[in-house]
């Protein structure tokens, strides 16, 4: 079951990823461009959180010396 979500999950982010492509080409219906500007907003905020826990991971280090 969960290799099946993971494989789920691939296909998403290649589809994503996809028509971020098509949509940057210009030739992209409606729907593949609303599909890349999810895209584009996900890896935006998952971008934003991994800088923030960097930064927290890094001050718990220093206060556990």
């Amino acid at each position: 079951m969960g290799v099946l979500i993971l494989l789920v999950l691939l296909a998403l982010v290649v589809g994503g990823c996809v028509c971020v492509v098509w949509a940057s080409r210009g030739t992209a219906p409606r729907w593949a461009r609303v599909v890349a500007a999810v895209t584009r907003g996900a890896g935006e905020l998952l971008a934003i959180l991994m800088r923030s826990n960097k930064g927290s991971s890094r001050s718990r280090r220093s206060s556990d010396d």
